[in-house]
Formats: structure tokens, sequence, C-alpha cells
């Protein structure tokens, strides 16, 4: 199948067919853009698993930029110690949460480039709370958003904002917030890594592979 605007429509709209949602996806109802880009940076190189449980309970005592700022970060580093590379985070989101409170009068900034003068935040936590707590079309690309768009041959990347700008270029805008929530949840389900599920694949019929060395 080509990879027309059409047909990759078609293919986004399969593989979202899985009712699990992402841990941002389960934040977004009951937390603030503020705790949504927490958590973000919490989920780092570390498992949503992990992550959602230990945001929860670091909310309960630090939800808003202020409290966070003030925080003792020997109190929050204990919180989030089940979180790999937790004394760098822990810095990095009481930094956050000043810069925050002194730069941008106590709220989430909206925008791409102010997001990332924030702490710990990059280019995929940024375009998170962009489409996570704003509702903005954006498209973050992390490990499963790159490898999956590779195979499907949407993208001939190396790197992952290689792969946002070669998306941005094929998907219609209004469709950039599905990528991120349907590939990961793809990616975490059947499209993973190493040996993926192709037989239990939506789309493996349209799908060349790519990259593909062992399947179930």
């Amino acid at each position: 199948m080509k990879n027309t605007k059409k047909n990759i429509i078609k293919t986004l709209e399969a593989m979202s067919s899985i009712e699990n949602l992402t841990m941002l996806a389960e934040l977004k109802e009951k937390h603030t853009p503020f705790q949504m880009l927490i958590a973000t940076i919490l989920s780092a190189r570390a498992k949503d698993e992990v992550t959602l449980p230990v945001s929860k309970e670091l909310f309960k005592k630090y939800g808003t930029p202020k409290t966070l700022a003030n925080a003792d970060s020997r109190i929050v580093k204990n919180i989030i110690k089940k979180i790999g590379f937790y004394n760098t985070k822990t810095k990095a989101i009481i930094a956050t949460a000043n810069k925050i409170q002194d730069d941008f009068h106590g709220h989430v900034p909206e925008t791409l480039d102010q997001l990332m003068s924030l702490p710990g935040v990059g280019r995929k936590v940024a375009n998170c709370v962009l489409v996570y707590a704003f509702g903005k079309n954006a498209i973050p690309v992390d490990t499963h958003v790159h490898r999956i768009s590779n195979r499907l041959g949407w993208a001939k990347t190396k790197t992952p904002d290689q792969t946002e700008r070669r998306l941005e270029a094929i998907i219609p805008r209004k469709y950039w917030p599905l990528v991120n929530e349907t590939l990961v949840k793809y990616g975490k389900t059947i499209c993973a890594p190493i040996s993926p599920f192709c037989s239990k694949c939506t789309v493996a019929v349209s799908c060349p592979r790519i990259g593909v060395i062992k399947s179930r």
C-alpha cells in the first residue's frame, strides 16, 4: 500500500482500536497542565507503570508550582526514588517549578519554545504537554513513534527529531495528536522492539516490516 495521506490516516485509525490509554491520556482527565508536565519529565527512561503511581503520590504533597518550588529535595527524592535517575529528575522538576513561578506567573507556558526553556524539557516532553495538557496539534516522538514510523515506511530517519519533521510533512495537521497516542499504545502491545506480534497486527497486510528481523 502506498503511503498516501489517505492511507496513513486509515492505518492510524485501524491501529487506534486498542482500548487501553497511555499514561498521559489517563492523567489528562483529572490532572492539571503542571502535573502533566512534571509526570512527563519523570517518565523519561522510565516505565509508565512505575511513573504513574509515583507521580500521583508526588502530587498529593506537591501538586502546584508553588508547593514544588518550595519543596525539600530530600522528600521529593524519597517519593520518586522508584524512578530511574531520580536525583537528576528531582533537581529538574524543582527547578522547573521555580521557573514557572518566576517567569510565567505560576502558569505552564503553551508554546514549544517556552516549554523547552524549562529544565528537563526537550522536544518530546514539550510536544506531549502541548497535545495532552492543552489539546494542541503536535507530534511527540518517542522510541515507539520513531520505530513504528520507520517500520511502516512512513519515514526513513535516524533520529526522533527527523521523524517528527517527516510525520508533520505527510500527516494532515488535525491528525497530529492521534499519532503519539496510537503508536505508543501499539508499540507497547503489538509492535514491540524485538519480535513484534505481527500475527495480531491489524495493519500487517500493508506493513512492509522494515527492520523487523523476527516476528510472532
